[in-house]
């Protein structure tokens, strides 16, 4: 038997990026495992990508090139070749570019994060064409406009020092489903005498574990900051060395959250004053007795109204105390700016033609957008759109408008996928991409510092191809023949990376390939002597950026959209809030069809408080409509006490061919955006429920 290691990278948006050993027997991927050397992923995977073989041989994958026979949305295809399929695309692209290249848009997130088969053939391809850019807004810039205004850059804390902390807040977020890695070190510090707690509205898995579980009401983050900076400021429990040298504005920060009592901060979050004492203390006697304290936020806390504010405030904490003095202290929302990508290059934006307009799209609001009409102030109408390592009918915001508006008949839809999707069923032309087993690709990532290698294990399942090699064919037919559209995934991966960085390695991509990774250079505590990525060096209490731009320059507290304290009237019809995190067996839309792992999960589900359920005569395991204004969906009652009283949790996100009343949470979310960086806000929104009434 002809038996091989294959080394690989898991290609997933998640911040472990695991480094992964594909056996390879007689050219068939036997087993995907974690590799033991790289020093986060330590050999261990989760359970989704341990099962990457039943994902890449799974007997639903699209092999072929497919156009559309039934209506849009009723997923009817027939097999083509490519020969006619990329015939077919250029036939449609070209006399839309002919009268205005704007109305035709890209439309991707993160089905693959790596820097070859994500963004960059294809960017060439758009550039080049002269589209509408799309404004990737889907994850995570309402946080990272946050944090930049106040750090200056998307740095922090080393995942690999967290077993040092002796205090870990995790704020926002659910490691032990979507952080894997990092958890099995909160775990490791737990053992050392590190003491947990855990900020959500929700009590997961990651808070059960915790000494302390703070669940606060969705949207009131910044308002929980606020008041531990007020506790911090008055008990003195503060690095006055640090923030003489290393901070701006902190008189005025002292002004502001000088009105951010306990008692406000109490009766705004929905918890004690109490609580809100205490966790500044914990936090603030961590920094005085010399010990490291750190805070893994997560996106979920950024998917509101004032979600940026959130991230801002909450980034301020560890310059206070001091935090940013130990390897292990400060903060970590992501690391992805300590990478030396080499945008430039991979994107070729220089491509786009010269004084020819440009159009930005949220794809937050696509629903809204496909459906607008042609305008002065909009644009002209979109008449085509790619879809690629992105589910939107499934993921998007006000689920119901974005299906509606990929159905339109008139609107030519191309969607390259693994499966028939949602979003799929939707495509005039169906094409079929490779999976990570099967092609090149270079990794960043937003969790830890390592670069990473994924080399092709397999051979390209049916008539699978890369995106590159899809979009390369696209351009062939356009015509376009800058040499950049010849370039293999090779020659494109080893341009990934700017050699003369201050974090780069010696950047060599065939010694990459054959290591699999390489560590950043990357000082063990990034901020201890200040050296902030803002215009003045320092952590920004008082952003002159930020005032700028419209904001205000000093940490506030933004209400979300829809809350029964900020919107009574609403709150009349739809009286209780709903979050809708990630379901430990999917990663967000990825995996739902795989069995084993949807077998695990079960059905959709509604977590909803005992005493919520008692006033809707609601039982364990009772079908319940969930909506509002916008929409509705089904899932079954699951009676419960880990969501706390006025909110209900449904874990997400199903496809919705595969739930019973073809539809999920994303009935009911809205294409409102968050206060900076255009992000959605996925967990502002208010809803009612009521038993389902059998027909």
């Amino acid at each position: 038997m002809n038996s091989t290691i294959v080394r690989a990278v898991c290609p997933h948006d998640c911040p472990d990026t695991c480094a992964l050993h594909v056996t390879v027997e007689n050219g068939v991927a036997t087993a995907v495992k974690g590799d033991p050397e790289h020093p986060t992923t330590a050999g261990v995977l989760c359970t989704k990508v341990s099962r990457y073989t039943e994902r890449t041989y799974h007997p639903d994958r699209l092999l072929y090139p497919q156009k559309r026979t039934g209506k849009k949305g009723e997923g009817k295809f027939e097999r083509i070749s490519w020969e006619e399929a990329i015939a077919i695309i250029a036939s449609k692209l070209k006399p839309i570019a002919a009268e205005d290249p704007l109305a035709i848009l890209p439309y991707s997130y993160a089905g693959t994060m790596g820097l070859v088969q994500g963004e960059s053939m294809a960017q060439r391809f758009f550039h080049k064409i002269g589209a509408s850019f799309l404004d990737r807004t889907i994850c995570a810039t309402a946080g990272g406009t946050g944090y930049k205004y106040t750090l200056g850059t998307r740095m922090g804390t080393d995942t690999e020092q967290t077993n040092n902390a002796k205090l870990i807040l995790i704020w926002g977020g659910n490691p032990i489903a979507s952080n894997l890695h990092f958890w099995t070190r909160v775990q490791a510090a737990k053992r050392s005498g590190a003491k947990l707690i855990a900020i959500d509205p929700y009590r997961s898995l990651t808070a059960e574990k915790c000494h302390q579980h703070i669940a606060l009401l969705p949207g009131t983050d910044s308002a929980l900051a606020l008041g531990m900076m007020h506790v911090l400021i008055k008990e003195d429990l503060l690095d006055h060395a640090y923030i003489e040298a290393h901070t701006l504005g902190f008189s005025q920060l002292c002004e502001r959250v000088a009105e951010w009592t306990p008692e406000r901060v109490a009766t705004v979050c929905g918890i004690t004053a109490e609580e809100v004492v205490q966790l500044a203390r914990d936090y603030g006697e961590c920094g005085k007795r010399g010990e490291a304290s750190m805070i893994r936020m997560n996106y979920g806390l950024q998917r509101v109204h004032g979600g940026g504010m959130a991230v801002r405030n909450i980034a301020c904490l560890p310059a206070l105390t001091g935090a940013w003095r130990h390897a292990a202290g400060g903060t970590q929302l992501s690391l992805s700016d300590a990478f030396p990508k080499n945008t430039a290059a991979l994107h070729r934006l220089d491509l786009f033609p010269a004084g020819k307009p440009r159009r930005t799209i949220n794809m937050s609001t696509i629903g809204d957008d496909l459906l607008r009409a042609s305008s002065t102030e909009f644009g002209p109408m979109v008449e085509a759109v790619i879809v690629y390592n992105s589910n939107p009918v499934a993921v998007a915001p006000e689920s119901g408008k974005v299906a509606q508006a990929f159905g339109r008949e008139d609107l030519f839809t191309v969607v390259l996928e693994h499966f028939q999707t949602d979003t799929a069923d939707y495509a005039d032309i169906l094409l079929p991409a490779t999976t990570q087993l099967e092609h090149i690709d270079i990794h960043s990532t937003y969790g830890h510092l390592y670069m990473m290698a994924n080399n092709a294990a397999i051979a390209p399942m049916g008539e699978a191809k890369p995106n590159t090699e899809i979009f390369r064919l696209i351009a062939r037919a356009m015509g376009f023949d800058e040499p950049c559209f010849s370039e293999s995934d090779d020659d494109i991966a080893a341009q990934a990376f700017n050699k003369n960085h201050a974090h780069a390695v010696h950047f060599d991509w065939s010694s990459l390939k054959k290591a699999g990774w390489a560590k950043l250079k990357v000082a063990d505590a990034p901020f201890a002597n200040g050296g902030f990525g803002t215009p003045s060096g320092k952590c920004e209490f008082y952003s002159a950026s930020m005032l700028r731009d419209g904001f205000d320059p000093l940490p506030s507290y933004i209400p979300p959209y829809e809350s029964q304290a900020d919107n009574p009237e609403l709150a009349k019809r739809y009286p209780l809030a709903m979050i809708s995190p990630p379901a430990r067996n999917f990663l967000n839309s990825t995996f739902v069809n795989v069995q084993s792992l949807r077998d695990t999960e079960g059905q959709p589900h509604l977590d909803i408080h005992p005493q919520d359920a008692a006033a809707r005569a609601i039982s364990q395991g009772d079908k319940l409509r969930i909506f509002n204004d916008r929409g509705s969906f089904e899932a079954v009652a699951r009676v419960t006490d880990k969501a706390r009283q006025g909110l209900v949790v449904g874990l997400s996100i199903w496809w919705k061919k595969l739930a019973s009343d073809h539809k999920n949470a994303n009935e009911v979310t809205s294409q409102r955006l968050t206060d900076m960086g255009g992000g959605p806000t996925f967990y502002d929104l208010l809803v009612q429920v009521e038993k389902c009434h059998e027909a």
